[in-house]
């Protein structure tokens, strides 16, 4: 629970304590009834100056003046916990994270995305472009004003290890989770944990060391990606392949230029385009899309297929495109 809404709910107890305590102190010294007993409570601890029920005894005095004495206090505990409520807009936070809370329960199939480093600020920028629902975990507190504008994506405060953490990003709902907080301790555990609460779900992890690579993999980790392995082969790459290399920027985006990787899987299709060859699909004629590989359920991944490869059921299409291209792929084939 968050410090301050934890400070407020034990203000509001001091003070229903302390309520209490008042009612009973004047029901007992005093024998008023307690309707009178809660009344004589609420005007001392209110300080407002109203009438007494009737005139108190030395005894009654002695515990109003106590009583008034320790109300002081309490009182001043409980504005100043209000006011800083109010000055440093606690009330929104909290009404922004119940909103997030309750968006999140209605999310299904969507992606969590445990840390917003280097890799998990990349990972969440292509989430967003292509369209994705997507949960951040991320205990740095500052860093949800970075994030809480980016298009489609919800934020949970809280250390990714923790099971409550996971649950409140929707875990149990999610289709696959991403891993890349900077610690390989931290995410064999969180691959664990997500694997034995929820034991369908898709878990891409980040390594920094290569011998945390098979510690994922046995933690149930899907795929586990070396971004320090994978920059380095890059970078020697462009001298030895250099051309492959800036075909890879091309797909990528980091060229400059806006061309895109996209996947078309037979349930994707309109009914009209289902289990036909790709000579039948035309899709470069009718989008100017190349078609660059199929996964077939059987086969595999199948680059450069054979234009006569018949797309059926649990089959996915590889198509490269700019956007333009892309756009009228998706106007044309997808439902």
């Amino acid at each position: 629970m968050d410090k301050s809404l934890r400070n407020l709910l034990l203000a509001s107890l001091f003070l229903l304590l302390w309520l209490f305590v008042g009612t009973l102190g004047f029901y007992v010294i005093e024998e008023f009834d307690f309707i009178n007993a809660f009344y004589m409570a609420v005007i001392t601890m209110s300080t407002v100056g109203f009438t007494e029920v009737h005139e108190l005894s030395n005894r009654g005095r002695l515990f109003t003046a106590f009583y008034i004495l320790m109300n002081l206090g309490i009182l001043a505990y409980a504005v100043s916990v209000l006011t800083s409520f109010i000055v440093e807009g606690k009330f929104k936070s909290i009404y922004q994270n119940y909103m997030t809370d309750l968006k999140i329960n209605k999310l299904k199939g969507h992606v969590i995305v445990c840390g917003y480093g280097r890799n998990g600020k990349e990972a969440c920028a292509e989430l967003s472009r292509d369209n994705r629902e997507f949960v951040v975990i991320e205990k740095d507190q500052s860093t949800s004003a970075k994030i809480k504008n980016i298009s489609g994506c919800h934020i949970v405060i809280d250390d990714a290890t923790a099971d409550n953490a996971l649950l409140a990003a929707g875990l149990n709902q999610a289709e696959v989770i991403i891993i890349t907080t900077p610690s390989d301790a931290d995410n064999v555990f969180i691959a664990l944990t997500a694997r034995e609460m929820n034991p369908s779900i898709k878990i891409i992890a980040r390594a920094s060391a290569k011998e945390s690579e098979g510690k994922l993999y046995r933690a149930g980790a899907d795929n586990v990606v070396l971004p320090d392995h994978l920059g380095g082969t890059f970078m020697a790459q462009m001298v030895t392949k250099p051309v492959v290399i800036e075909f890879l920027n091309l797909m990528t985006g980091y060229s400059g230029k806006h061309y895109h990787l996209e996947q078309l899987r037979y349930e994707d299709l309109k009914p009209i385009h289902q289990d036909k060859t790709l000579s039948e699909l035309q899709i470069n004629a009718l989008t100017g899309g190349t078609v660059i590989g199929v996964k077939d359920d059987v086969k595999g991944l199948i680059p450069s297929p054979d234009m006569e490869t018949r797309i059926g059921a649990n089959d996915t299409i590889l198509v490269l495109g700019g956007e333009a291209h892309i756009k009228e792929l998706k106007l044309k084939y997808f439902r």
